[in-house]
């Protein structure tokens, strides 16, 4: 399945109206710890498939959804569910430790 692009416009809808749980990774393309973070973040994306939607805001396109949620470093990951954050993470890790943490949340 892979991640999807998520805009300021689009950010209710596919996040907070969800019926799974949503990952929300703010990044932007100059960001280098967003660019390492991105190939694991695909890999988990197709992993959970149905189970967990993830999904990727630039930060420098869309400034409204990140500063609603008080967003001030990239990489900054945020977990949804039911329209609610529910744990949140900033910074990179590796695969592994995505996973973990997205586990131990759903």
């Amino acid at each position: 399945m892979g991640t999807k692009a998520v805009t300021d416009a689009s950010f209710d809808a596919e996040v907070r109206q969800s019926a799974t749980p949503v990952v929300v990774d703010f990044w932007a393309e100059w960001c280098g710890p967003c660019r390492q973070i991105g190939p694991s973040l695909e890999e988990l994306a197709s992993e959970y498939g149905d189970k967990v939607k993830i999904v990727k805001v630039n930060v420098d396109e869309n400034p409204e959804s990140p500063a609603a949620l008080g967003v001030r470093g990239i990489p900054a990951l945020f977990l949804f569910k039911d329209g609610e954050v529910v744990s949140n993470k900033i910074g990179a890790a590796p695969k592994a430790a995505l996973k973990a943490w997205i586990d131990s949340e759903i």
